[in-house]
Formats: C-alpha cells, sequence, structure tokens
C-alpha cells in the first residue's frame, strides 16, 4: 500500500569491474553502497552482473556463486547494519544451472531473488532464462526488478504492470566493438545510435509502468573475445565500452539525477515520490518495446544461437 508521504532518499550506483575478479568487485561495490548510506540513502540499486563484468572468457564460468555465497553475505550486511533495501544481480549456481540472479534483500534481513527471463547474446554462454515476475514484497510495497534487455520487452512490462510501487533496474551494457577497423563508418553509426537509445531506457521504462525507477550499471572497458561461428571455430578479440547511464527517474520520467559513462564509478542520491501514477506510455504489441534496428535484432539471434551451445559444452566439460 502507498502512503500519503512516500518520498524516500533512493541511490544508484555506477561500478568499474574488474574481469572475473569477484572479491576485487564486492569490495568496489561495497564502498559506494557505503557512500549512499552515509549520504542517507534508504534504498540502494546496485548493476547486473555487480560482481564481474561480462564478455566470452572462460574465467567466468568459475564466477557463479551458490546460493550461499560472499555477494549475498554483502549484501545482507549492509542491509542490516544501516536499515536499507538493496540488490543487483550475479551469477548464482543452483541445481545444476546458472543463473542471472538479482538478489534484493530486506533492511531485516529477507532475501527475494529474480532471475532474469532471457539471456543477452553472449550472455547465453554463461547463463539460462529463468521463470521469475520479477516482483518483490517489501515494507514499501510491491518492488520490481529488471535487468539490462529485460528492460526493453514488452513482455516485462505486462509481468509488472499494476503490481509494484517503483522499481530497481540494473544493466551491463556494451558499446558496438571498439577494435574492428572493418566497416568503421558503419559501426560509428551503430555507436551513436545504440548509446541514443540506452540513454532513454530507464527513463522509458518508469513511464511504461507509472513508477520510479532507480537505475544502475556499468562503466569502463572490456576485453575478451566474440564466437562468430558455433563450437568457437572461430573466435575474435573484442574490446567494448560500458556505457554507463546510471539514472534516478521519477514516476513520470523526469531524470532526477544521472552518471554518464565518462562519469566513471560513483553514486547519485535523491529525494524521490515512490507513489505510482498512471503510466505515460502504452505497451505496444511486439516484442521490443523500442523499434530495434535490423542489424541489432541480428546479432541477437545469430549470438544468441552461437553462445547457447558453448554453454551446453561447458555443462558438459564439468566447467561449473
Amino acid at each position: 500500500m502507498t502512503k500519503q508521504n512516500n518520498t524516500h532518499r533512493v541511490a544508484a550506483v555506477q561500478i568499474q569491474a574488474r574481469l572475473a575478479d569477484v572479491q576485487y568487485n564486492l569490495a568496489h561495490v561495497k564502498e559506494l553502497a557505503l557512500e549512499a548510506i552515509a549520504q542517507g540513502a534508504k534504498v540502494i540499486s546496485l548493476p547486473e552482473f555487480f560482481t564481474t563484468s561480462i564478455v566470452l572468457d572462460d574465467r567466468l564460468w568459475g564466477c557463479a556463486l551458490p546460493p550461499e555465497n560472499p555477494a549475498l553475505d554483502m549484501l545482507i550486511e549492509l542491509a542490516t547494519d544501516n536499515g536499507v533495501l538493496i540488490g543487483g544481480s550475479y551469477l548464482e549456481l543452483r541445481d545444476g544451472d546458472i543463473y542471472n540472479c538479482y538478489t534484493l534483500v530486506r533492511p531485516d534481513g529477507t532475501v527475494t531473488r529474480h532471475d532474469k527471463d532471457l539471456p543477452t547474446m553472449v550472455e547465453n554462454a554463461f547463463y539460462v532464462p529463468g521463470n521469475t515476475d520479477g516482483v518483490h514484497q517489501t515494507e514499501l510495497g510491491g518492488v520490481g526488478t529488471a535487468v539490462c534487455w529485460e528492460t526493453i520487452r514488452s513482455q516485462t512490462i505486462n509481468r509488472l504492470a499494476g503490481k509494484i510501487e517503483f522499481a530497481m533496474t540494473g544493466t551491463h551494457w556494451w558499446s558496438i566493438a571498439n577494435n574492428w577497423t572493418f566497416m568503421r563508418d558503419q559501426f560509428e553509426q551503430l555507436h551513436v545510435a545504440n548509446r541514443a537509445l540506452f540513454r532513454q531506457v530507464p527513463s522509458n521504462f518508469a513511464k511504461y509502468l507509472g513508477v520510479a525507477n532507480i537505475h544502475a550499471s556499468h562503466c569502463g572497458e572490456v576485453k575478451g573475445k566474440f564466437a562468430w561461428l558455433p563450437k568457437r571455430l572461430w573466435d575474435v578479440d573484442v574490446e567494448t565500452s560500458l556505457l554507463g547511464e546510471t539514472q534516478i527517474v521519477d514516476n513520470q520520467g523526469n531524470v532526477l539525477k544521472r552518471l554518464s559513462l565518462e562519469d566513471g564509478a560513483g553514486v547519485i542520491v535523491a529525494d524521490v515520490d515512490l507513489t505510482p501514477t498512471t503510466p505515460s506510455l502504452d505497451t505496444p504489441n511486439r516484442f521490443w518495446l523500442p523499434d530495434l534496428p535490423l542489424t541489432t535484432r541480428f546479432s541477437w539471434s545469430q549470438q544468441n544461437a552461437v553462445c547457447k551451445g558453448i554453454y551446453q559444452s561447458a555443462k558438459r566439460d564439468g566447467l561449473f
């Protein structure tokens, strides 16, 4: 239930993670979360994959954590010691498979989880789809959680609509490859379009649901491999940037605070009315909320197909 005075101080965290260095990343996240707490935040949104950035790299299967793990311990400690609601996602190994698990911890230590519904492109090499709705019951009412490309699919809006007071979202959104020299002019155009699309995503997500959205993200560079063909027959080097766009958005879709890629790691804090209102955007009757370019949709299909096989091979080979 909502309250007449439903304004709360919230924070979103932007991190610059190290690939496959869970220990370092947890210390980095904790430092930023404590900075948010020092500024009075009672709700703290962490990014998707806050334990490691993601690219095709064999070390990442070893970064999947069991249900009882140091990342969860850190969230519980921060929540219970400081009376905050805090959440973000990491790779969790459970019942023989890995999930992209958004874990939300309440001030009393209660833990609830949401597994991302569909892996995005290379992510298919490291986890399988989940089937939860992303709705968490808390002292502040229903909280909707979604990560990265969940926030640009109509099925996410449909499962959260009318059930939540506000949203906590996180992303790990790549730029176009920085190191590929062929078709450079076309890649530059795609990069500009990709960045422009991403900047609007947290605000539009709020508008589709009529709720405030506390959105956390990554920044910095990531290097690894890109699989062009199945069975890793042709992997090439890829260097990419993580695009930032950590934002606090009100229930009208107005961006109150923002960190861009260029701002680096940090924290934003704002006092926000967490009362839901009437959505200002109608959910389209199609799979994707935005009209994605053909090249993006092709990459989605091609990478999904290639990288699902990589996950199955890793599972058969006992890599996790």
